[in-house]
């Protein structure tokens, strides 16, 4: 009687296991198929130029204002963003890089460290030595102010291959 028992807690452990794992669920986050393929990313980038805007009254050239930014990427897509503003010490911030699919278009997306399991799409470019990349509203943070409070901001780089 305990090995019937056994099955019958087995077997709806089972069937469980067999519809969570359907094969009709199709992976979304990819690292190929889009305009350029996420392992092209490696290596380590310098901006030229890095804006950060409220979209109301507040808005910053780093590069123009003698600030830095540098990012490195894995072939993975998982990379280091160095952000070093010249008006105090630098931060760093980290996430991944892929492309999310929807109804067979590709968008770049990110999903920064920092919010795990939520992601961001942007508009991106790549040639041989230039990464661009730009973002609406809620696509990045920046402390405007500088009192420790990161605000939302839409986001654009560009960088060079160094």
């Amino acid at each position: 009687m305990k090995k019937l028992s056994k099955i019958f807690l087995c077997v709806p452990l089972f069937i469980f296991l067999l519809l969570s794992c359907s094969s009709d669920d199709t992976d979304e986050l990819v690292k190929v198929g889009g305009p350029f393929e996420i392992s092209e990313l490696a290596g380590s980038w310098d901006a030229t130029s890095a804006s950060f805007s409220d979209g109301n009254t507040q808005s910053i050239e780093l590069i123009n204002e003698g600030g830095t930014v540098s990012l490195t990427v894995q072939s993975s897509g998982r990379f280091t963003l160095t952000i070093d503003p010249a008006d105090r010490p630098a931060y760093t911030t980290s996430g991944e890089m892929f492309w999310e699919e929807f109804e067979g278009q590709y968008y770049f997306a990110i999903e920064w460290a920092d919010y795990p399991g939520d992601w961001d799409t942007y508009g991106a470019t790549l040639n041989a030595t230039t990464f661009t990349i730009n973002g609406g509203f809620d696509s990045g943070e920046y402390d405007f102010d500088n009192d420790g409070t990161f605000e939302t901001a839409s986001i654009g780089f560009t960088f060079v291959r160094v």
